[in-house]
């Protein structure tokens, strides 16, 4: 473990797999308690928890679905209560619901708006309590904030593009506070969501410099750079990562 997070506390919505899961491990390995929240995969949850503690690290799995956000709160309240305060939030949690405009039901509109956005500002409101100055906040959003280069991603492009007026608003609101809010967005990442095996694999990589997925530890290593001392004049910021999608 790398000490540049030590004495930090770090909180991570939808931390058990896939780019949460590389987000929770990297803010471990770099001296941070970590609390993270999961929906359902509690036995993924527990592992990565029992991971991160026989590495000598300190990490709290609780079960909250991003949606709900009461839920949300109270996890927030849980892991300030265990861990005496949080310096970092990191809005990892979203769903991808594809799907064209004349087919695209308003209930997977609403859970497109209520997760992707609504919940970031609901986290980030139940986390300025306990976070003081030097606190970091980032959002996971998308490279599709700036680009969507093929049919049935509307409401989820519009999801992530909202982020960006959300943190440049934010950055301006908590600035005199001395917290920084940004937003990383990757590209292609191989995860379940989004297999480098895919069928959509090749049409992706095709749009790209780099024509691959990235890894889930990339995106985690510029989410703790921008979450680090080194990064304390960085703030209202959109950070891509994607192999070039939006070159």
């Amino acid at each position: 473990m790398t000490s540049n997070l030590n004495g930090k506390v770090a909180f991570v919505t939808g931390g058990s797999r896939g780019i949460g899961a590389a987000i929770v491990r990297r803010l471990a390995r770099d001296g941070a308690t970590v609390a993270f929240t999961y929906k359902g995969s509690a036995a993924n949850a527990s592992a990565l928890a029992a991971e991160i503690e026989t590495a000598g690290g300190r990490a709290l799995a609780l079960q909250a679905d991003a949606g709900d956000a009461a839920a949300v709160g109270r996890a927030i309240d849980a892991a300030a209560t265990q861990f005496g305060k949080i310096d970092i939030l990191v809005n990892n949690a979203g769903v991808l619901l594809m799907g064209g405009v004349d087919t695209y039901s308003l209930e997977d509109f609403d859970r497109t708006l209520q997760v992707n956005v609504r919940a970031v500002f609901v986290a980030i409101k139940a986390v300025l309590p306990h976070m003081g100055n030097g606190g970091r906040i980032v959002n996971i959003s998308s490279v599709n904030a700036e680009r969507m280069p093929f049919a049935g991603g509307a409401a989820y492009a519009m999801s992530k593009s909202a982020l960006r007026g959300l943190v440049q608003g934010l950055a301006r609101d908590l600035g005199p506070k001395g917290i920084t809010v940004n937003n990383v967005q990757p590209g292609p990442v191989d995860t379940d969501m989004n297999p480098e095996t895919g069928d959509f694999a090749a049409m992706l990589h095709g749009l790209m410099a780099l024509p691959r997925h990235a890894h889930p530890d990339e995106v985690a290593g510029m989410v703790a750079y921008v979450v680090s001392p080194e990064a304390g004049f960085v703030t209202g910021a959109n950070l891509t990562i994607d192999g070039g999608f939006n070159a």
